[in-house]
């Protein structure tokens, strides 16, 4: 079974989550841990790409979208919109709006969770998956 890590945070919006997102993966590559961040599709994806390049001044997150560089994949944090990552990473962020098919095949599982209301009762949903499904849940309120 996987620890489920909710993180609620104040602000709204996907720029709230992802913003959130490449300070989790950057504080988790720090740790020597490998990342996937699932996204809802491509698009996403691509500004996701671009974020963590900017998104904090002197960070350095070496990453990469699943399936464009290599067979596999070299950099300790990817990014795609596919359930299934090309190399078990030792943390999943969820950015997508379901739970991903094959959860307990993770150890850790963070997802975030914005003020908005779309956002907090796709994760109540899941939250209750979650929980059905016997997985060890945790809320951080930020």
């Amino acid at each position: 079974m996987a620890q489920i890590d909710f993180y609620v945070l104040q602000a709204n919006g996907d720029g709230a989550r992802h913003q959130f997102a490449c300070r989790l993966a950057e504080k988790a590559y720090r740790l020597n841990n490998t990342v996937h961040i699932k996204v809802a599709d491509a698009a996403a994806g691509q500004r996701l790409d671009d974020l963590l390049w900017t998104f904090r001044d002197g960070s350095f997150v070496p990453h990469e979208i699943s399936g464009t560089a290599s067979a596999e994949p070299v950099s300790p944090v990817t990014i795609g919109h596919d359930d299934r990552p090309e190399v078990k990473p030792d943390l999943l962020i969820n950015l997508g709006d379901a739970v991903p098919e094959n959860i307990s095949s993770f150890p850790r599982v963070a997802e975030v969770v914005t003020s908005d209301e779309s956002s907090k009762t796709q994760s109540r949903e899941r939250f209750a998956q979650y929980r059905d499904q016997g997985h060890t849940l945790n809320t951080h309120k930020l």
